[in-house]
């Protein structure tokens, strides 16, 4: 496999009023997705809800997003709580076309996930999967962070071709980015507030929830950025910046979904036990999205 780089969207799952998966708003969505100049799509990230799937539904997104990928590169959110589990699911995903895997950091024993302890359980998926994998460090719904000089020695192994660093620590970042010596590995950051700076100490591009309903514009400030032209990718950057505060800390999925709304995408409804935004907080995102000026 190429290495990867670009812009992904770590795709939201739209749901009916009733709590069932509204699969076919979902294909609606990726086939948009499919027409952008993202890189590639992913299915079953943190934006997903993929905690609260069953694996009959996250199969069947699976399915979803290869049949109406265009072509674009699949990744899919894999990673459980065991080694047997995460090889199990990752490779049901790789026999439905999917070409590489995102494994999370287990977590519910948080304390006990040692560099030691990550160290054994990513080496023991890699070995076990039939596709490519990359991390998945975020702190933030994890408790747990990866160690740089860890994510370094994970990435001298042949299956395992890069990170998804959602920590938002842009020192951190700067160390992984001169430790890794591997050039075919790719790091990606996994927020929009930290795409530009990223960008400047050598990222390979974001897995972004600002990519569900901005990927146009998340797409443009990567390439600008990598066509030389600085000043404008961060003007950019900047321009947008509000709308990603706004679908991530401050409204969450459901702020998202609202904003995917706006710009044409399902979103649909969130699945409880999340809730839904107000009337009131709806209208502070059009607003938001008309400041901005991309509606």
């Amino acid at each position: 496999m190429e290495k990867l780089r670009g812009i992904m969207a770590p795709m939201i799952t739209p749901f009916k009023q009733n709590g069932d998966v509204d699969y076919d708003a979902f294909a609606f969505n990726v086939r948009k997705w499919a027409q952008t100049g993202m890189s590639g799509l992913l299915v079953l990230g943190s934006n997903s809800e993929t905690p609260l799937l069953s694996e009959e539904e996250k199969l069947e997104l699976i399915k979803i997003t290869v049949d109406n990928a265009n072509g674009k590169l699949v990744m899919a959110g894999t990673g459980m709580e065991t080694v047997r589990e995460t090889i199990a699911l990752t490779n049901k995903a790789a026999d439905l076309g999917v070409h590489c895997a995102l494994i999370l950091t287990p977590s519910f024993y948080d304390q006990a996930m040692t560099s030691a302890a990550l160290e054994e359980y990513f080496t023991m998926v890699a070995d076990g999967t039939q596709i490519p994998i990359l991390l998945y460090n975020v702190p933030k719904f994890t408790h747990v962070n990866m160690a740089p000089a860890l994510i370094a020695k994970l990435a001298k192994h042949p299956n395992i071709i890069g990170l998804k660093d959602s920590s938002g620590d842009m020192v951190q970042f700067a160390s992984l980015v001169r430790l890794i010596q591997e050039d075919d590995f790719s790091l990606f950051v996994g927020t929009a507030g930290a795409l530009y700076p990223a960008l400047t100490l050598g990222a390979d591009g974001g897995i972004l929830a600002l990519a569900n309903c901005n990927p146009d514009e998340c797409v443009e400030i990567n390439n600008l950025y990598h066509k030389g032209e600085g000043e404008a990718s961060r003007d950019l950057y900047q321009r947008i910046f509000p709308i990603n505060t706004a679908v991530t800390a401050t409204y969450g999925i459901s702020g998202l979904k609202r904003a995917c709304e706006l710009m044409g995408y399902k979103g649909g409804y969130v699945r409880k036990p999340l809730q839904e935004v107000s009337d009131e907080k709806r209208e502070e995102i059009r607003r938001i999205l008309e400041t901005a000026q991309v509606i």
